[in-house]
């Protein structure tokens, strides 16, 4: 499998024993990294696709507000998610962090150079000036009250109607801000069945996103 110029492929070690299996680098990893003994190419990953195949697309416009999210981690994998599902516009407010942090690339993978993004502040005031432009403010959020985005219906309900979409989410720990909840159009929440109430906000942010871009959310 090509990665840009690096080829890889997977190899076993030999000794059955150990039997490690594992991606090297083309031309390395001849010596197995656990006991020592000799490998030997056994596969070759596949060749991704173009991940662009032609898929069902809608005429939603979304741009998405990370208010105060604390982790690099989180926000570079939030811009890579959100250049994926076709985000037009990420608005980084508070403490989160901006792409001008170096170790923020790591994560996003080079998604924070492609994306259009701004900084502000203070995230109740883009919220607001983003609203008073016309724009939907849609929260992800666990709350009472929140409906759960898998029994939303948008067309139909009056949530799609040409307006573009503000999908807003909260710190790690204390969520969307409440003066920014109180503004928001809709407010959805995930369901949960374990014994954890919430997921990563990073990965909630995706199964939303990939939902209303991509899934039941929309055209119902």
């Amino acid at each position: 499998m090509e990665i840009g110029e690096i080829v890889y492929q997977i190899r076993q070690c030999v000794n059955e024993e150990c039997r490690f299996r594992f991606p090297a680098i083309a031309g390395m990893g001849e010596r197995c990294p656990t006991c020592g003994a000799s490998t030997a190419v056994t596969a070759t990953p596949h060749t991704k696709q173009n991940s662009r195949a032609p898929h069902p697309t809608n005429r939603l416009h979304i741009e998405l507000l990370l208010d105060n999210i604390r982790s690099l981690y989180n926000v570079g994998s939030i811009f890579r998610t959100a250049d994926g599902a076709g985000v037009s516009h990420l608005h980084l407010c508070g403490i989160t962090a901006t792409p001008e942090h170096p170790k923020l690339a790591k994560t996003a993978l080079g998604a924070d150079s492609q994306m259009n993004w701004s900084y502000s502040r203070n995230g109740v005031d883009t919220a607001v000036r983003l609203q008073n432009q016309g724009y939907q403010l849609w929260a992800l959020e666990d709350m009472a009250g929140a409906q759960s985005l898998f029994q939303a219906k948008v067309v139909g309900d009056g949530l799609v109607d040409g307006r573009p979409i503000l999908l807003i989410i909260g710190n790690e720990n204390v969520g969307v801000d409440p003066a920014i909840l109180a503004r928001c159009d809709q407010i959805f929440s995930l369901p949960m069945q374990g014994i954890k109430d919430s997921l990563n906000v990073a990965v909630a942010f995706g199964i939303a996103l990939y939902h209303i871009r991509f899934g039941g959310l929309y055209g119902k």
